[in-house]
């Protein structure tokens, strides 16, 4: 009853024996006696079968276990646990933290009141790929309308004109971002306008192969000769779209993937992609997190909170999934 109350009087060997009894007989320790752990970070992702995903979580993981951190990896699943659920299973472990990776944060259409809630509880959290001005964290994030100048125009130099992009829904932070990227470089190098641009060479799908495969088939329908993914996963997809029309990639349709997942460099044919700056964004998670976690980051003062965004530029890699455009001779 003492242990239990929170009472004086009762040797600390005691109690941790009565605390132990308690976790072993499975009941829930009273709120104000569970110990926030000083060494677990929890780390939320939507799924682990796209391999930029585990990618990042090993690059959170190794810089957190460097710092004396151990993560708690938490994955979401369909039909499974939501983000709420799992964001509730970490807090009540009493973690010192959270990196959420392309979480709700990233849905327009959600509600951002979670996360003032979270803060609220005196969680610090770091927000990955994905922004809302609604929520005072610091967000990371890869600049996606520079990743989309970058894919077009080594698309264009090869003397592509008609070039499509296949991407996931339009709800999402990054996906708009890419639009606008894609928009205004299109237009700018090409010359179409943003009407003729959103009607033809936008397709909306789902993040995985076979989302790929069906927005490739739309695009090449209306004639595009190369494709820009918003995922190496929907680039392999977009690869077997042109081999089911008897197209072969590079020399009748070229494929621009975006992450430069692990592995991708050995597809048939290696994809050229947008390289996101996975190590560096990583590190800089984990330590924007620590330092919320040492209070260097508490705000004060009428802007309290704000934050903002820490943005990281992407590279281009080229390998051998794109080539000249049918017909030409290409302009590099």
């Amino acid at each position: 009853s003492r242990v239990l109350n929170g009472k004086p009087g009762v040797a600390a060997t005691t109690r941790q024996s009565v605390l132990a009894a308690l976790d072993v007989l499975g009941y829930e320790r009273p709120v104000r006696l569970r110990q926030r752990s000083a060494g677990l970070v929890g780390l939320i992702t939507p799924e682990l079968e796209n391999p930029i995903f585990p990618a990042l979580a090993q690059v959170i993981g190794q810089a957190l276990t460097r710092q004396g951190y151990t993560p708690v990896l938490a994955t979401q699943t369909p039909g499974g646990s939501t983000e709420d659920e799992l964001t509730e299973m970490l807090v009540d472990r009493g973690v010192s933290g959270i990196i959420f990776v392309s979480g709700l944060h990233a849905d327009t259409t959600a509600d951002m009141q979670r996360y003032e809630q979270l803060r609220a509880q005196g969680v610090p959290f770091v927000l990955v790929d994905g922004f809302s001005p609604k929520v005072r964290v610091p967000f990371i994030s890869p600049d996606d309308r520079a990743a989309m100048k970058l894919a077009v125009t080594h698309l264009v130099s090869l003397g592509h004109s008609r070039i499509g992009l296949a991407l996931g829904p339009r709800r999402f932070v990054p996906v708009q971002r890419k639009i606008e990227g894609f928009l205004r470089v299109v237009q700018d190098q090409l010359g179409l306008e943003p009407a003729v641009i959103e009607a033809e060479l936008i397709q909306h799908s789902l993040y995985t192969l076979e989302g790929g495969q069906a927005a490739a088939a739309a695009l090449l329908d209306r004639g595009c000769t190369a494709v820009v993914c918003a995922s190496d996963m929907m680039a392999l997809g977009a690869i077997r779209a042109a081999r089911q029309r008897g197209l072969e990639v590079p020399d009748d349709v070229s494929v621009v993937g975006f992450d430069d997942s692990p592995l991708i460099a050995f597809t048939d044919p290696p994809l050229t992609t947008i390289r996101k700056p996975v190590p560096a964004m990583g590190q800089a998670a984990v330590r924007t997190l620590l330092e919320e976690i040492q209070g260097q980051l508490t705000p004060t003062g009428p802007d309290a909170g704000t934050y903002g965004e820490f943005v990281f530029m992407p590279e281009l890699v080229v390998r051998g999934s794109t080539a000249s455009g049918p017909g030409t001779g290409g302009r590099s």
